[in-house]
């Protein structure tokens, strides 16, 4: 066998055993007379120790030509370590070498592979089979595993059945673009990859399954951020013959055992917040709830004065920041310059200092009065000492950029704590929201979830202001999960098509299976998604999922390591019955 034990396995109990350990040469001090090698694998750390007086000469002579991360095995004696390190588990012990075995030899890797390492992420995104030797990197592997473990184990023991859905389906219009993959057996047509198992789903819940989850792969063709990759993965679930009340009971409870699962916290509060108080007190639909800034819309306290950048703005809003009175000048003129960046797009930023004797002082003091500033300082919650900061213009704009300020300014002040946990279930979300561009309406969330009861005849008077029976599960300022009550019966779904801008024909042709199989005896059913690479970062203590998973692509949705996106050679495209006008690589 090529080890007895794994390098972070051996104590001081096992001194005079004679061990076989295998790994990679993580570190190597040469005295000459005596070689140190620290030696890796996935599970630690072993010293071992070559010494001219006890070691074989040959076995010397090998060592003396090792590098870092060759491939070896050895067998030796252990030993009690003289300077023991108290910093590893395997500190007290060290292996006496007498055999070695070059296994693989190494090119000098790119980066070291530390902890700290000096490689930059471009380059350890291209070698990312040396950055899965990291020890942050393969934790998260580990803990990945771990999370999706203790997903499978609790969802198993609540009865919900585990069945994999097509990766080749349809492409439909709605939601994010589709990649899509050309038939060689059907010329001129093509397969989708799913961005979510959603029709599939429903199907299992026709099909009596009664609960099914899976964690899946789902795959959209847009634009990249840090939180988001071309492929993804969910952890999908549905369940029949249940409410709104059934579905986030549930979830509440599977997010409760994750949380003391992997992290050892007890949460009890999931409260609940309508989507639109989530937008006025908030300014978005997934709002950190760990600390204040609460927004305070000042309109009526603001548009009493000569001052026509409040007086002409459809909303006057602001936040108390804690503790903002100690910003210097160059802090807050920072502050303004941040939101006056392309990616936030605020025009400017009014501010109001609450000195600590109860004072004000603004860079508006001469259109408001020290009155004027009591009422903001009212409406915004703000304290002495605090700051008052104030934006306006467009409602959903301003607001959204003020959501963008109090996340950055949480962050800067230390609020976003990473083992701090407050989940949130945000509900009565619009079903239909207008899309200017097309001059319609589309789903918010996708064109199969279902009004609020009550609320289908609304439909036909006022669209805009119908809710869906839908739910979003909110962690951190992050939305984790996200899903609705479904339509079950195929009249509505034939109606909410037709709100949506399919024709008959047109509904017929993308949604006609799942039509007809409402025509069946389809249960009431809903369901929710989860986002398990995000889900696992905000567990792990951080927000960028690349991370977290194995080989991610990068910003611009490449895999540098092997190198895709690429072209495909000309005998593959003729077979497709495709062209393309680049040339091949």
């Amino acid at each position: 066998m090529y080890r007895t034990h794994t390098n972070g396995q051996l104590r001081i109990e096992a001194v005079s055993n004679t061990v076989t350990l295998a790994g990679w040469v993580q570190k190597i001090r040469d005295k000459g007379f005596m070689i140190w090698v620290d030696l890796r694998d996935r599970y630690g750390i072993t010293q071992l120790i070559f010494d001219e007086e006890r070691t074989p000469k040959a076995v010397m002579e090998t060592a003396s030509k090792l590098g870092r991360e060759f491939v070896i095995q050895v067998t030796g004696k252990v030993i009690e370590r003289e300077s023991k390190n108290p910093n590893m588990p395997t500190g007290d012990i060290e292996i006496l070498v007498s055999e070695l075995t070059l296994l693989n030899p190494s090119l000098t890797p790119p980066f070291t592979i530390e902890e700290e390492t000096d490689g930059g992420e471009d380059l350890r995104m291209k070698f990312r089979y040396l950055d899965i030797r990291r020890k942050p990197v393969r934790e998260n592997l580990i803990f990945r595993h771990k999370v999706t473990m203790a997903v499978r184990n609790y969802l198993s023991a609540q009865n919900f059945v585990e069945v994999e859905t097509p990766y080749l389906i349809k492409s439909t219009p709605e939601g994010a673009r589709d990649f899509v993959v050309p038939s060689r057996m059907n010329p001129g047509q093509f397969y989708a990859l799913p961005q979510s198992p959603q029709t599939f789903k429903q199907l299992l819940m026709v099909g009596g399954l009664d609960k099914y989850f899976q964690i899946v792969k789902c795959f959209r063709d847009e634009d990249l951020r840090a939180d988001r990759q071309p492929e993804f993965t969910q952890i999908d679930c549905e369940m029949a013959f249940v409410e709104q009340e059934d579905i986030l009971n549930t979830f509440e409870g599977l997010t409760r055992h994750l949380l003391k699962e992997i992290n050892g916290v007890t949460v009890e509060k999931f409260p609940r917040m309508t989507f639109d108080e989530a937008m006025k007190r908030f300014g978005n639909d997934k709002p950190d709830i760990r600390f204040g800034m609460e927004f305070g819309e000042l309109n009526h306290v603001t548009q009493h004065k000569d001052f026509n950048v409040f007086n002409q703005a459809e909303l006057v809003v602001g936040i108390a920041v804690p503790g903002g009175n100690s910003f210097t000048r160059k802090e807050i003129d920072q502050l303004i310059d941040w939101v006056k960046r392309p990616q936030i797009g605020a025009m400017g930023m009014v501010y109001c200092r609450f000195a600590e004797d109860g004072t004000f002082k603004s860079s508006v003091d001469k259109f408001y009065d020290e009155a004027d500033f009591a009422e903001w300082a009212k409406i915004t919650g703000a304290q002495p000492g605090d700051l008052i900061c104030v934006l306006s213009g467009n409602t959903s704009k301003v607001r959204a950029q003020l959501s963008a300020l109090r996340m950055e300014l949480a962050t800067r002040l230390g609020l976003r704590k990473p083992n701090e946990f407050a989940p949130l279930w945000v509900v009565d979300f619009p079903l239909l929201e207008w899309d200017e561009e097309t001059q319609r309406y589309h789903a918010m969330h996708h064109p199969f979830t279902s009004p609020k009861p009550g609320q289908l005849k609304l439909l036909e008077t006022d669209p805009g202001n119908v809710k869906a029976n839908a739910y979003d599960l909110v962690l951190n300022g992050n939305e984790i999960g996200g899903g609705s009550i479904r339509i079950h019966d195929k009249k509505v779904q034939a109606k909410m098509f037709d709100y949506l801008g399919f024709s008959p024909e047109e509904a017929k042709a993308q949604f006609g299976f799942l039509m007809d199989a409402f025509q069946y005896g389809a249960p009431p059913h809903g369901g929710i998604a989860f986002g398990l690479d995000r889900l696992v970062a905000i567990l792990g203590g951080q927000e960028t999922i690349r991370d977290f998973i194995a080989f991610p692509k990068n910003n611009s949705g490449r895999d540098v390591m092997i190198d895709a996106p690429a072209a495909i050679h000309q005998e593959q495209l003729d077979e497709l019955n495709l062209k393309t006008t680049h040339s091949e690589n």
